[in-house]
């Protein structure tokens, strides 16, 4: 039996070769995408993941001018290996902009995700910044005000108003900056995210402050990273740029200045951003070393960001290799129900075992079969998992750690989440990306339901079975 999953897995595996240039595939080492151009990364973490939301670089080879009409959006549980989810907004996204989809950043708040955006306005001015919705990290996103937030109407603006930083405090106050051609600019945001509460002050303190200005709390302690081009320790030749920071006991400021947190990149433009991930801080940022790459084919990286006792930040060693796998650990808080479930599939393998899934086993790595091994060989397409409960249960998460025997069952290609409502099964509302990396818990949240089954629908590559070692379902 096994030999026929080893002869499968060759063949799969030539398949993979020739379709890798156009599937979602997880990707390794600096930059992490390769098969587009992307700039202007700002991470944002949910549950175990993280997303970085991107602008897509279009220029073609030669073409010395920044062609940029999209957004697109890449995710990861492990910081190290990472699927591409495509573009989930663009300049048509805003039906009052005329071009040029700039750096963007998004913000969760009141269960939602505020994509804010620097877009080409067709009214007066050049850059306004725009802001759209969604219900997850992954949208639908649309245009949430009908026109900009901030434009050169604004009084006060920038006098270019690009790369929107927003942050919100543990009082739930939400604050914006921005700004670029050394005009930083902050302002409070009301509650309901999309407009301004009070005047646009300009920031104390940032010293030689450029454009790309990114927000983050740390220990009490306020940290504002921007690009700057001077030639005053930052950079030899001012047409390029580093990131500078500076720290502040209060989000308005002021502000005093640090040093240089990363150095000149190998593209004109330095555009980073700051995030915590499985207990571990990285910054994102973009260069131009992807092949064919340069100052308007940019691409993103991501490398590990380190702390002094003092509270200052080390300056980042850029790598080609990124950050080792940082992969998390079952998600805390809540209670587990699936050990309590019925559980049910579509297809179980002779020599595998359904009980794994719910037998409280902790694998050490998608190999793992210490504890009972679940898997469908020699299925194809979508298979379930399913637990059933006797009375109804309050669940709002999930989380999945895969199976993959290196041979005929691999990491699936998506999945998705299912309850049944009474009458038929239907998707859980507001889901977030459901994971398909190896070596980790994949934590999928959700608006609570309410419901009596809950069903895994899991989705094969081609020419692959799937498994799973456990499946992990949380009371709300």
């Amino acid at each position: 039996m096994r030999t026929r999953h080893r002869a499968v897995k060759l063949g799969a595996a030539l398949a993979l070769v020739a379709s890798a240039v156009v599937s979602p595939a997880a990707f390794a080492a600096n930059p992490i995408i390769t098969s587009y151009y992307t700039a202007d990364p700002a991470p944002l973490v949910v549950g175990n993941t993280m997303y970085i939301y991107a602008g897509r670089d279009e220029a073609a080879q030669g073409n010395n001018n920044f062609y940029m009409r999209e957004w697109r959006v890449l995710s990861s549980t492990d910081a190290a290996n990472w699927t591409d989810h495509g573009a989930k907004a663009n300049i048509g996204t805003f039906p009052w902009a005329g071009a040029d989809a700039w750096a963007s950043e998004v913000e969760a708040k009141n269960g939602k995700y505020y994509w804010y955006t620097s877009v080409n306005g067709n009214g007066a001015g050049w850059m306004d910044i725009g802001v759209a919705v969604g219900d997850s990290p992954l949208g639908p996103f649309r245009d949430a005000k009908g026109g900009p937030l901030i434009s050169d109407s604004t009084p006060n603006s920038s006098g270019l108003n690009i790369d929107p930083t927003v942050f919100t405090d543990d009082d739930g106050q939400s604050y914006i900056y921005w700004g670029g051609y050394w005009g930083a600019r902050a302002a409070k945001l009301k509650s309901n995210m999309i407009e301004l509460d009070g005047p646009v002050v300009t920031p104390q303190g940032l010293s030689n402050f450029w454009e790309a200005p990114w927000m983050f709390k740390r220990n009490g302690l306020y940290y504002m990273m921007y690009a700057a081009n001077d030639t005053s320790g930052c950079v030899t030749n001012s047409n390029y740029a580093c990131q500078r920071y500076a720290t502040a006991t209060n989000p308005m400021g002021p502000w005093t200045h640090r040093g240089v947190v990363l150095d000149q990149v190998s593209s004109t433009t330095n555009h980073a951003g700051v995030v915590q991930f499985n207990n571990q801080w990285y910054i994102v940022y973009h260069n131009a070393n992807a092949p064919g790459g340069g100052n308007f084919r940019r691409s993103v990286a991501v490398d590990l960001l380190h702390f002094n006792s003092d509270g200052t930040m080390r300056k980042v060693t850029q790598t080609t290799s990124g950050p080792p796998p940082n992969p998390s650990g079952p998600p805390a808080g809540g209670t587990n129900l699936a050990p309590s479930a019925t559980a049910s599939t579509s297809y179980v393998s002779s020599w595998e075992s359904l009980a794994a899934i719910n037998n409280g086993g902790v694998p050490a790595n998608s190999g793992d079969r210490a504890n009972l091994a679940y898997g469908n060989w020699p299925e194809r397409g979508t298979q379930w998992i399913e637990y059933t409960w006797p009375t109804a249960q309050s669940i709002n998460k999930v989380a999945t750690y895969w199976f993959d025997d290196d041979q005929g069952i691999d990491l699936p290609a998506s999945c998705q989440v299912q309850y049944w409502n009474g009458s038929a099964y239907v998707d859980v509302p507001g889901q977030s990306a459901c994971g398909v990396a190896g070596n980790t818990f994949n934590t999928t949240t959700f608006t609570t339901v309410n419901t009596t089954r809950l069903r895994l629908n899991i989705t094969s590559k081609p020419d692959f079975s799937t498994g799973v070692l456990e499946w992990q379902a949380f009371q709300a």
